[in-house]
């Protein structure tokens, strides 16, 4: 019977592929808001009698900048180096092992081998499952970021709302580096630093 053991002829210095601990999984740049928030304050009809104005704010900066965003990323990458610590530790009793099997193996009974190589093979499957419980696309970090930056998220919209209702423009854009979305706006149509002011006087 053949069994598929991780690289059992590598060296203990490699890693398994389990352990390996993708950036975007606690990525907080990368999910910040990227609001395309394209706000109609004026009924369609009037749109044609009067003069469009229009604003941008760079989402991205909001967050840097808003205390509770800040807390937010804490607590999930709080929680990344958990799971990540976690891995590691996996990580290293499978090294251990499967080290063990390389020194022993040619000394072993096809028996002995077979049952160590089942082991090698359920730690791995164990610590493969964690991380997709933990780390997956429907997973407990997902979640957890839904559930602390969805209001944060919600806050922020309101806010751009009404800077845009107070300020009389028809839509809103969002401007960051990381999505050009608006390739040029005037400074002074930038109301970043409103909302900010506005989020933290709430």
């Amino acid at each position: 019977m053949n069994y598929r053991i991780f690289s059992c002829e590598s060296t203990s210095s490699q890693r398994p592929p389990f352990i390996n601990f993708s950036e975007e999984t606690v990525n907080f740049t990368a999910r910040s808001i990227v609001i395309l928030f394209a706000v109609m304050l004026i009924p369609a009809a009037a749109v044609f009698s009067q003069q469009l104005k229009i604003g941008f704010v760079n989402s991205a900066k909001i967050l840097e900048e808003y205390p509770e965003a800040q807390d937010a990323k804490k607590k999930l990458e709080a929680y990344g180096k958990r799971v990540q610590d976690s891995l590691e530790v996996m990580s290293a009793a499978y090294q251990t092992k499967m080290q063990e099997y390389q020194q022993k193996s040619s000394l072993m009974t096809d028996q002995a081998k077979q049952s160590m190589q089942q082991e090698l093979l359920a730690m791995e499957q164990r610590a493969m499952d964690f991380r997709e419980k933990k780390l997956g696309r429907e997973g407990e970090l997902s979640q957890y970021q839904d559930r602390i930056l969805t209001p944060i998220y919600d806050k922020v919209k309101k806010i751009i709302a009404d800077v845009a209702k107070t300020e009389k423009l028809t839509f809103v854009f969002d401007k960051t580096d990381a999505v050009q979305i608006l390739l040029y706006g005037d400074p002074k149509y930038d109301y970043t630093y409103t909302v900010i002011d506005k989020l933290k006087r709430k």
